[in-house]
């Protein structure tokens, strides 16, 4: 394809407003060539050039020019990579897109997706970082408030900061239920039960799609990953090869559909499949992103879904991760090429394909009489419609100046501030005798009147309390009380754990945290020997079901996180703000009682330490 002068408005009719959606589709599927229709099936990462100009070809992550994607390969869906300094920068490059994409021969306009922006995680493959979005505790973190009105309003500052800068949707939410304790996707879910995550899934989506009123000022959610990714055999992660098997010995494949049939029911657009693979069940036992029993037999007909089907990441070409050979996600089907992969998707029933950028596959297989013009006329439709629908024929642009008003204004933050603490846990908070070296003492020296020793809980700590500190930095710390430099001088101590894991091949492997819930020996002798000197509170971020046991014999006090800033964290602990958050799954209690417990039923560890809902006041 090649840049061409655009055509007068009248010249292409289906930019008349005034007529209804399904005929303006028509009018333009009607025009569109072969190559058109088949860059609209593919959807893949995008970044952006420096402060707001467009990208040339990014060799660090194999990538091409932004209009090497728009004009040479007519692609008009991206999921835009990275983090930028301002809103106002993602603003102008989306609006530079847009003009690009107006200066192809139909001036089809661009969809801008991502992945979850406002959350702490540092999994890229799962999530970006903030940047100058507001910040939010992640799902787990928002399942730990119990507050569906407040999801749906994070929902819906979500979508005012997306639409802001031009994007119009959201690769989440994940209504995966982690009834796998070792599953490294669970920071991104509800947790473990089926009807809070479905309750918080719709809240979700309704917050992000502006209620009942899906259009020019909403973001398309995609809710993932159908029929529920939890249950994987080992807890491993089906990015990789050792993952791709999802098990279902306790019988519970229709309880992961659960929170979906909430997703249906509040209007969800758009649903991506697993990279998983059903092991012992009535589906094909190929990857649920090829999987026609799956997405056709119960997506479209069971579900009557008629909205877009996303697959995954990946699921046609080997590519390379940070200099590594990662293989496609074929799972099932490794024997078939890459143009066999794109058939068998879209007989199974998916309309586009995630992190693939290979049109001329379908334009191949429309030629050679394997997939026929009508079966491709069905997915156009279903994506030229719904960026009809998101008002981006009518007005594509956004206000760049704006944005940096809009993105991460002050309210917009204290609301997310508000949610981080909201959602700390506090799980144990054990009485200690006070110290009697800090007894008051007397002008001279002389030691006055010293009240009988009374036991008190760690927490709340004293404001002004002396206080030793690993995790939090010093200069957000001062507001509380005094730092200290070592655990002899403090009157507490706080300590910031993150949830042990085990150190994999690659360096994509470790971003998923996978392997063992038990903490290193020596990470436990340190936090023993700093609570020997010191009444000691320990946070640990539970992005997995940590085995706290030996945390909480030893520490004084123990309170959980799923995204928390040390501010928000002291305010909790100092009891500035109520500790109101309570666990979103089972903590268990033993590595043993992980391997027996079964992947696909929830609460299914035997004696957990904590349970689904424990949560102390403070």
């Amino acid at each position: 394809m090649t840049d061409a002068a655009a055509p007068a408005a009248a010249d292409r009719p289906w930019l008349d407003a005034s007529l209804p959606v399904a005929e303006r589709v028509e009018l333009l599927l009607a025009e569109m060539t072969l190559e058109e229709k088949a860059g609209l099936l593919f959807q893949t990462m995008i970044t952006m050039g420096e402060d707001g100009e467009l990208a040339e070809a990014d060799p660090a992550f194999g990538l091409p020019s932004n209009r090497e994607y728009v004009v040479e390969k007519g692609m008009t869906h991206f999921n835009l990579l990275g983090v930028a300094p301002t809103a106002g920068a993602i603003a102008r490059w989306h609006n530079k897109l847009q003009e690009l994409a107006a200066s192809t021969r139909l001036g089809i306009p661009v969809t801008i997706s991502t992945d979850p922006r406002h959350s702490f995680t540092e999994n890229p493959g799962a999530a970006m970082l903030a940047g100058p979005f507001s910040q939010w505790p992640d799902a787990l973190g928002l399942a730990a408030t119990r507050d569906a009105a407040l999801v749906e309003r994070f929902g819906d500052i979500a979508r005012q900061e997306y639409t802001a800068v031009g994007i119009r949707v959201a690769l989440h939410p994940q209504v995966d239920l982690a009834t796998e304790p070792r599953w490294a996707r669970a920071l991104q879910t509800f947790g473990e039960d089926a009807e809070l995550t479905g309750e918080l899934g719709a809240a979700y989506i309704r917050g992000f799609q502006n209620g009942e009123s899906f259009g020019p000022g909403a973001v398309s959610a995609m809710v993932k990953h159908f029929p529920g990714g939890g249950p994987q055999k080992d807890g491993e992660d089906p990015h990789f090869a050792y993952g791709r098997e999802q098990v279902y010995p306790g019988g519970h494949f229709e309880l992961h559909l659960k929170p979906f049939e909430a997703a249906f029911e509040a209007g969800v657009r758009q649903v991506m499949p697993y990279y998983g693979m059903p092991v012992g069940t009535e589906y094909e036992e190929v990857g649920f992103g090829f999987n026609k029993s799956v997405l056709t037999g119960l997506l479209r007909e069971r579900y009557g879904f008629d909205g877009i089907v996303c697959t995954d990441w990946g699921l046609v070409n080997d590519a390379a991760i940070f200099g590594q050979p990662f293989p496609a996600r074929a799972w099932g089907v490794e024997h078939l090429t890459p143009a066999e992969r794109v058939l068998k998707i879209l007989d199974a029933g998916a309309d586009q394909f995630g992190g693939e950028a290979c049109p001329e596959l379908v334009v191949e297989l429309v030629g050679s009489g394997a997939l026929t013009p009508e079966r491709l006329d069905v997915s156009a439709r279903r994506l030229l419609r719904e960026k009809f629908l998101l008002g981006l024929f009518d007005n594509p642009f956004v206000d760049a100046e704006a944005a940096d008003t809009i993105v991460g204004s002050a309210q917009f933050r204290a609301e997310g501030d508000a949610a981080q603490r909201a959602s700390i846990t506090v799980l144990s908070n054990r009485a200690v005798a006070p110290d009697d070296r800090r007894q008051a003492q007397e002008p001279g020296g002389a030691q006055g009147p010293v009240a009988e020793p009374v036991e008190a809980s760690v927490l709340p700590f004293a404001r002004g309390a002396k206080l030793y500190l690993e995790g939090i930095a010093p200069d957000v710390a001062a507001a509380y009380g005094e730092v200290v430099s070592s655990p002899a001088e403090a009157d507490v101590a706080i300590l910031r754990l993150q949830a042990p894991f085990e150190q994999r091949e690659t360096t994509f492997e470790n971003f998923f945290h996978a392997g063992s819930l038990e903490f290193p020996a020596d990470v436990l002798a340190h936090l023993a020997e700093v609570s020997a000197a010191v009444p000691t509170v320990v946070d640990v971020f539970l992005d997995r079901p940590a085995l706290l046991g030996p945390v909480v014999e030893t520490a004084h006090a123990v309170v959980g996180n799923w995204g928390a800033s040390g501010a928000a964290l002291l305010d909790v602990l100092s009891g500035a703000t109520p500790a109101q958050g309570r666990l979103p799954f089972d903590i268990p209690s033993s590595m043993a009682a992980v391997e027996a417990s079964r992947p696909d039923v929830p609460f299914d560890t035997a004696d957990p330490l904590f349970r689904f809902g424990h949560g102390l006041s403070l």
